[in-house]
């Protein structure tokens, strides 16, 4: 069966977050994982960012804003990650349009998958509504986002499709 939906690895227990931890695997996802449904992939790692990496959050804007070259994607350092950012957003686009994947669950808050909320760029840990530079990427080419909290939603969707 081909993948109908693209998942932030992370959300797969893939060790690809920032800090190098693991995230709890949903257990719809494994079901769904077992179907063949799930393409895991990790934007900020397809770009060449490693595991762990240091914090980056996105300074003036959110992920449109990035992708429009009006905001920058920048680690807690003060180092520029913004072309890792759109390699990554790029390959995620391209791979659910070799697929034909329509739909996704990404990690909100992340500065690549955030679909409802990100960080406002003062590591802070201050959240604002937003989305990731992979998020606003795949929601501008027709992909239907959907976050971690937002499986049980989702759950109608693909059990049409079996």
């Amino acid at each position: 069966m081909k993948p109908k939906v693209l998942v932030s690895a992370c959300l797969m227990g893939h060790l690809v977050k920032y800090n190098g931890t693991l995230v709890p695997v949903h257990e719809r996802l494994i079901e769904w994982n077992d179907k063949g449904l799930i393409l895991p992939f990790c934007p900020e790692v397809e770009g060449g960012l490693p595991v762990p990496r240091p914090p980056a959050e996105i300074k003036n804007g959110d992920g449109s804003a990035v992708l429009c070259e009006r905001a920058k994607v920048v680690r807690n350092d003060g180092i520029d990650v913004t072309a890792s950012f759109i390699l990554g957003a790029t390959k995620a686009a391209a791979l659910v349009k070799e697929n034909g994947i329509s739909l996704a669950i990404l990690k909100d808050g992340s500065p690549s998958c955030g679909n409802t909320r990100i960080y406002d760029g003062t590591f802070t840990g201050t959240g604002i509504p937003g989305k990731g530079v992979a998020s606003a990427l795949l929601a501008s080419i027709g992909v239907r986002i959907f976050t971690e909290n937002e499986i049980e939603a989702l759950f109608d969707d693909l059990s049409s499709t079996d």
